[in-house]
């Protein structure tokens, strides 16, 4: 479930409208995951065999659409105010690369999965949204329930938090790297998630 969890953030490769309104938001992101996953499907063999290219495709698609600077704040918490500015932009740098490279990993392996899109509860003036899906199970199981939370910002939206059956993205990232601050410290934790050699693994509940 939690490989699924990061295969769904890319389906918010999301061009947002001059006017953000929730209705647009939702046709927006169930466009554009209609683009990402015929890509995919059509490059699938290149992409397994050229991994450069597959976090190209994430990086085209994927990362300009997520507010990564609100993202790294909410993740680093108490330790982003105390943090310096190169500390703040090397973490940010590099979360930004483990979320390519973990999306990277596994949208190959998910990208066959049917999905449903779910109908908006929201206020047409509103400024947040959450798009709510459901991914299909294999083999006829209960669909995974998947929620995605975007804010409008200089007229786009930005995607800032992914959760997949109650578990936000975020918050999971947040109590494991913070547990990860307290034995490390902050550079530690930025230098541990700049070993690209290393597995990429999703935190545990």
């Amino acid at each position: 479930m939690k490989s699924v969890l990061l295969a769904i953030g890319l389906l918010f490769a999301v061009p947002c409208a001059a006017v953000a309104t929730p209705e647009e938001a939702k046709a927006l992101v169930q466009s554009t995951a209609d683009k990402v996953i015929e890509r995919v499907r059509a490059e699938r063999e290149v992409l397994r065999a050229n991994r450069s290219q597959l976090y190209g495709l994430v990086n085209e698609l994927v990362v300009p659409h997520f507010d990564f600077g609100r993202i790294a704040r909410w993740v680093l918490g108490k330790h982003w105010p105390t943090a310096n500015a190169e500390q703040r932009q090397r973490f940010t740098d590099e979360f930004k690369k483990l979320m390519v490279r973990t999306y990277a990993t596994v949208l190959l392996e998910y990208v066959d999965q049917e999905i449903r899109y779910l109908p908006l509860n929201a206020d047409p003036n509103a400024e947040r949204v959450i798009v709510r899906t459901e991914i299909a199970a294999p083999g006829g199981g209960a669909p995974l329930p998947v929620n995605y939370r975007l804010h409008g910002r200089d007229n786009e939206w930005k995607v800032y938090d992914v959760s997949v059956d109650g578990i936000s993205l975020l918050s999971t990232y947040r109590s494991s790297f913070a547990a990860d601050i307290q034995k490390l410290g902050l550079d530690g934790l930025i230098s541990q998630l700049a070993q690209k050699d290393t597995p990429v693994q999703t935190p545990k509940k």
